[in-house]
């Protein structure tokens, strides 16, 4: 795919007259990614030395990954190049890996030919008594370099561009700032917990920001859906910072499909201007005009679909709203299934899967060691109940999500069957190592190990009460994720190469994976993507014929009614299984390291989420189910 050529998304077909700043979709974060990229590339080449606004955060890794790519294979020079970032955490000192300093190297500076005194970076160690005086003279430095050319931006859960968060006034400055409570948590998992989060940063302002000759600011996943759309279509208040970049004159938002799924061009594109009627956009638009006027499917009537804008899908029908109404309902009817790895001797054009072979061998993808229960425990149940030869694969140990006080309960609990144990072993293990020297590197690598082992053990305590033999759970620890921190390595062939060898080894019919890509750099979206690379080298292989790959959601989402392919309903009872299911994983339950946005446990995520996927259907206007768990199939052949 050509970088600079834009994704439209299903619909798509004119610029909405809602959007109030240039908005560019590509396929992925991939593609726009490689598009800014290339746009900086141009301007490194076309000035003489050219002055960049660098942001942190996961948006712009992919850019820069790029642009240390474009260094090494292309000899992209940055020797005249002049840096100035966004921000920085106030009172951690420059060295400290969580701090931007470090990010900026490690995924940056280190690998390209910059010259270190062109480097500017907020500084975080500075005595607050001086703190206004270093900000003043931040933009004094930023001025005598003819400004900014070019400003990288990303853009915050409360809409924050730098850390101006809601209520920063237009014509702020660089300055000191309270980190909003919600920029805090989200910030927790790269400190490893919410108390070691710096309640301050020193942050660009919205004046200078907008002073930069041309901003770029980047948003990926379906997490940032909302709040694009805040910045984008609504009117500018100081509550939502990123809605005054409307007023400058040069700035374009580059987003995904999924950061897309609130912009009316996306969500409602026959309310923008004429559409091409997929079936996708189809069952979009009726699902929606279901939830507008408050009628199941069958009670849509001509008059509905004309005044809210449908009367060009209804005449793809000849102007027939039963028609149109039935046609929708067998659609989604026909996804509904107890049999997840199909019925045997059924109508396989009425199911989503097939009816043969009527034992299939599965394998379920786990990015952690509970995605398997929390995104679809009741299939997961309902497969090994139907007597489906069901795999599980852990691809990452999880180890990092486990708090030192779960180790130090497991310690404890052993050390009164350790009397047979060798001194010098348990000089090391003991209840008072987590505290005895937080640098100590064996000590770290010890206390990983155990929390790997207690993940492990809830998965096969899990894989018992759902009575799936134990010789079927395959805990991968895939390398990249191994490091004991919140950043990771790169995916390599060690990665994929394990990957094949376990489908070799399985030969399925069915693979259950997670699709959940609303961060590209998380670790659901790296398992699928060596998941996707490890089927295109092998999809050539005569078992690969005949097998499907389903997408799963996780946690925090569910699939659009439109995208679903195969819904598994669940009665009370299976509900409670799946409930039961989750809770083996008991060093997830009551303090979740990495908490998200929902402060909930995971079982209760879970539950709200495939209930709420039941009323869905049944608003409808189909049958009245507990909970429904929802897949999309993917076609890799």
């Amino acid at each position: 795919m050509n970088p600079n050529t834009t994704f439209q998304v299903p619909g798509r077909t004119e610029k909405s007259r809602f959007e109030k700043i240039d908005t560019k979709v590509f396929e992925s974060a991939e593609a726009g990614s490689r598009a800014v990229a290339t746009e900086i590339a141009e301007l490194i080449k076309k000035i003489n030395k050219p002055v960049l606004g660098l942001a942190t955060g996961t948006s712009p890794i992919g850019v820069y990954k790029e642009l240390v790519n474009m260094h090494v294979n292309e000899g992209l020079s940055f020797k005249n190049v002049i840096t100035f970032n966004l921000d920085e955490y106030y009172g951690i000192k420059n060295n400290d890996i969580q701090s931007y300093h470090s990010f900026m190297n490690q995924h940056l500076f280190n690998h390209i030919d910059i010259n270190k005194k062109n480097i500017f970076i907020p500084n975080g160690e500075i005595l607050e008594n001086s703190v206004e005086k270093y900000c003043s003279e931040y933009e004094k430095k930023i001025d005598s370099y003819g400004g900014i050319d070019l400003q990288l931006l990303g853009i915050g859960r409360t809409a924050h561009i730098g850390f101006n968060e809601p209520g920063s006034h237009e014509n702020s400055a660089t300055r000191l700032i309270s980190l909003d409570p919600i920029t805090r948590e989200d910030a927790a998992g790269d400190f490893n917990g919410l108390n070691s989060v710096p309640y301050k940063a020193i942050t660009m302002g919205i004046s200078t920001i907008m002073k930069a000759k041309r901003i770029v600011l980047l948003a990926w996943g379906h997490k940032k859906a909302k709040v694009i759309q805040q910045a984008v279509e609504q009117e500018i208040e100081s509550n939502y910072p990123a809605t005054f970049l409307q007023n400058h004159k040069n700035c374009t938002f580059i987003i995904d499909s999924e950061a897309s799924g609130e912009l009316a061009l996306n969500k409602t594109p026959w309310l923008v201007g004429s559409c091409k009627w997929n079936n996708t956009l189809k069952k979009k638009a009726i699902s929606w005009l279901s939830g507008k006027v408050s009628k199941p499917i069958l009670k849509l009537t001509t008059r509905d679909y004309n005044e809210y804008g449908l009367s060009g899908l209804l005449a793809e029908f000849k102007g027939s709203a039963y028609d149109l109404n039935i046609w929708m309902f067998n659609q989604l009817q026909h996804t509904i299934t107890g049999w997840p790895g199909g019925k045997p001797n059924s109508d396989e054009s009425k199911r989503p899967e097939r009816a043969e072979p009527s034992k299939k061998r599965v394998l379920i993808f786990s990015p952690h060691p509970d995605d398997d229960v929390i995104s679809m425990g009741g299939t997961f149940a309902r497969l090994i109940e139907q007597g489906h030869e069901v795999h599980v694969a852990y691809q990452t140990s999880g180890n990092i999500a486990v708090s030192d006080d779960e180790v130090q309960k497991f310690i404890e609990v052993s050390e009164s069957f350790m009397s047979s144990v060798k001194k010098d072993e348990k000089l090391i293990i003991n209840s008072d190592f987590i505290n005895t020297n937080p640098n100590d590197n064996k000590l770290k690598e010890t206390s990983l190990k155990i929390k790997a082992a207690i993940r492990r053990s809830e998965c096969i305590g899990a894989a018992r009460f759902l009575n799936l033999p134990i010789k079927n759970l395959h805990f991968m620890n895939l390398p990249f994720y191994e490091t004991g921190k919140i950043a990771k390595n790169e995916p390599n062939q060690v990665d994929i190469n394990k990957t094949i060898e376990l489908i070799k080894k399985i030969k399925p019919h069915q693979i259950f994976a997670a699709g959940d890509l609303a961060d590209p750099h998380g670790t659901h979206r790296i398992c699928l993507d060596i998941i996707f690379d490890s089927l295109k080298k092998i999809k050539n292989e005569s078992y690969m014929k005949d097998c499907w790959l389903w997408l799963y959601r996780g946690a925090w989402l569910e699939w659009n009614i439109e995208d679903i392919e195969m819904a598994v309903p669940l009665s009370p009872s299976q509900v409670l299984q799946k409930r039961n299911a989750i809770l083996f994983h008991q060093s997830q339950k009551d303090k979740v390291m990495f908490q998200g946005e929902d402060n909930r446990e995971f079982w209760l995520r879970a539950e709200e989420r495939n209930q709420k996927t039941a009323r869905k259907f049944n608003k409808l206007g189909l049958a009245e189910y507990q909970a429904i768990e929802a897949f999309k199939r993917h076609i890799f052949h």
